[in-house]
C-alpha cells in the first residue's frame, strides 16, 4: 500500500482515536484552521483602510496577530489559487494552471500532489473542509481523496447560497456534498450550515489536534448578504454594487466572528493558529454586479496581474506565542503557508519540493529579511515575475479599467517601490532590466510548463 494510501485509510479511525485522547497531549502542537475568502478586495477590511465597511472580527484577527501588507495570492484566479495555497507550489507545478470545470478534461488536483491536510494528518492532526473547494469533482481530486477526513461544502465554483445549485449554464447543477455524497437542504443559507459544520468539527476534536480548512464562500458572487447588513448599508448611503458587495462581505465577517467565538469559548484560542486570506481580488464580473469590491489604491481586479488581482488581506493570528497587532512590510506569497505552518507545527513536510518559503521568522520580527527573491506568476498568456521592486507583466490585462491597454504594453514594466499604481509602464526606459525579468520568466516557465 502506498504510503499516500495508509494516510487515506488509516484517517478514518481518526476521529474516533483522538476522542479519548488527553488535553495535555493537544497542547503539545497547535491546531490551525485556515479561513479563505472569495473574491475580497485588496483593501476591503477596516485594517487594510476602508472606511465604509464593518469587519470587525476580520480585524480581531489583525488585533491578535500579524498582518502583512505585501502578500500575494498564487494566482488571480479561484481553482489555482486555492491549488497553491494548499500544496505550497506554483500553480503550474500544482496542476492547476486555471480554474477547474466539471470535465474530465480538466480533472483537478491530481493523487500525487500532497497537501496541507496531509501533511498534517500525518503528524496525528484531524482535518476537515468546510466550505468552497473548485479543485475537482472526481475520485483522486476531492477533499476526501486529498487529505481530509471530514468534508462538507460545495465542489465547484459557486452556488446559490440558499438552493445550493451551480448557476452558470444549464443544465443547472445541485451541489453540496459531504464526505462526497450529495446532501440536500434546501431554504438553508450556505455560510450558516458552514459554521454549524465546523463547531461540531472543532467539538467532536477538541481534545485533540485538528486542522480546519474554512473556505467561505463571499464575498464572490451570487451576493446573498444578511437583510440588517442591506438595510445598514442603504442608510449609510452606500451606493451600487458597493452596497451589495458590503453587505455580503459583513455577512462574511459574522461568521467568521462565530467560528472564532466558539474557538474562544472553548478555551482553545491560544492553542490555535488562524490564518486569514482572500484568494485573489475583487470581481467586476457581470455576475458580481461588474464591481463593488476595492483595491484602494492599486489597479486591477480579479483575473488580472496588475497588484489588485494578486495583492490580497493576509494574516497569521496565535495569541500568546506570535506577536499581536504587528504589521509586515516584508513579502509574502499564499504557497508559503504550508512550509510556515510546518515550522510554526513543528511536523515534517511530506514533501519538499514545493515553492513556499517559511513566514516563521518574518511573523515573529518585523526586522527579519523576506525570504522571496523572485516571484512568479502564470495564467492563459498573461504572466508577471516580481525581483524587489521590479515587477514585469507580459499581455496584461486590466480587469479594473482605470486605464487602456496599448500594443505597446504587451511587456510591461513597473517598479513597485516607486509607484504602486501601476499607470505607467517603463518598459522603454529600461530595457535592460525588461530583458533581465523577461528571462527570468521564460527559463522558469520551460520548468513548469
Amino acid at each position: 500500500m502506498k504510503r499516500r494510501d495508509f494516510l487515506r485509510v488509516a484517517g478514518m479511525g481518526l476521529a474516533a482515536a483522538c476522542v479519548g485522547t488527553q488535553r495535555a497531549q493537544a497542547q503539545r502542537k497547535p491546531n490551525v484552521i485556515i479561513i479563505y475568502t472569495d473574491d475580497q478586495g485588496s483593501v476591503d477590511l477596516n485594517s487594510y483602510g476602508a472606511k465604509d465597511l464593518v469587519t470587525p472580527n476580520m480585524d480581531r484577527l489583525a488585533e491578535t496577530g500579524v498582518r502583512f501588507t505585501q502578500f500575494y495570492a498564487p494566482s488571480p484566479v479561484c481553482s489555482p489559487s486555492r491549488a497553491g495555497m494548499i500544496t505550497g507550489r506554483y500553480p503550474h507545478r500544482a496542476g492547476v494552471p486555471g480554474n477547474v470545470g466539471q470535465s474530465r478534461t480538466r480533472p483537478g488536483l491530481l493523487p500525487e500532489q500532497v497537501t496541507i491536510a496531509e501533511m498534517l494528518k500525518d503528524a496525528g492532526y484531524a482535518t476537515a473542509h468546510i466550505g468552497k473547494w473548485h479543485l475537482g469533482y472526481f475520485e483522486g481530486s476531492i477533499p476526501n481523496d486529498q487529505g481530509f477526513d471530514y468534508s462538507f461544502g460545495h465542489l465547484g465554483g459557486c452556488i446559490d447560497n440558499y438552493s445550493h445549485f451551480f448557476y452558470w449554464s444549464g443544465p443547472n447543477r445541485h451541489d453540496l456534498q459531504r464526505n462526497g455524497k450529495e446532501i440536500h437542504r434546501p431554504g438553508e443559507f450556505f455560510q450558516d450550515m458552514m459554521v454549524d459544520e465546523a463547531t461540531r468539527f472543532i467539538d467532536e476534536h477538541k481534545d485533540c489536534l485538528f486542522f480546519m480548512y474554512f473556505a467561505i464562500n463571499s464575498p464572490h458572487y451570487p451576493d446573498q448578504g444578511d437583510p440588517e447588513w442591506l438595510e445598514y448599508y442603504e442608510k449609510e448611503g452606500v451606493e451600487y454594487p458597493r452596497d451589495l458587495y458590503a453587505a455580503f462581505l459583513s455577512t462574511q465577517d459574522d461568521r467568521i466572528g462565530q467560528l472564532i467565538d466558539h474557538v474562544e469559548a472553548l478555551g482553545l484560542r491560544e492553542d490555535t493558529i488562524i490564518i486569514f486570506q482572500s484568494d485573489h481580488g475583487h470581481s467586476h464580473e457581470e455576475r458580481a454586479h461588474f464591481g463593488g469590491g476595492s483595491a484602494g489604491p492599486y489597479r486591477g481586479a480579479k483575473f488580472s496581474m496588475f497588484e489588485g488581482g494578486i495583492r490580497i488581506p493576509a494574516i497569521i493570528s496565535w495569541p500568546g506565542t506570535l506577536p499581536e497587532g504587528e504589521v509586515r512590510d516584508q513579502i509574502g506569497h499564499g504557497c508559503d503557508w504550508m512550509p510556515t505552518i510546518a515550522e510554526l507545527c513543528g511536523v515534517p513536510l511530506l514533501n519538499e519540493d514545493i515553492d513556499g518559503l517559511s513566514l516563521a521568522d518574518v511573523v515573529k520580527s518585523k526586522d527579519a529579511p523576506t525570504p522571496h527573491g523572485v516571484i512568479h506568476w502564470h495564467k492563459g498568456n498573461e504572466w508577471a515575475v516580481r525581483d524587489g521592486g521590479w515587477k514585469l507583466m507580459g499581455n496584461p490585462n486590466d480587469t479594473s479599467e482605470k486605464a487602456p491597454i496599448t500594443d505597446d504594453d504587451k511587456l510591461f514594466l513597473v517598479n513597485l517601490e516607486e509607484d504602486i499604481t501601476e499607470m505607467t509602464n517603463i518598459a522603454k526606459a529600461h530595457p535592460e532590466v525588461v530583458e533581465r525579468l523577461k528571462k527570468l520568466h521564460d527559463d522558469w516557465f520551460e520548468t513548469v510548463k
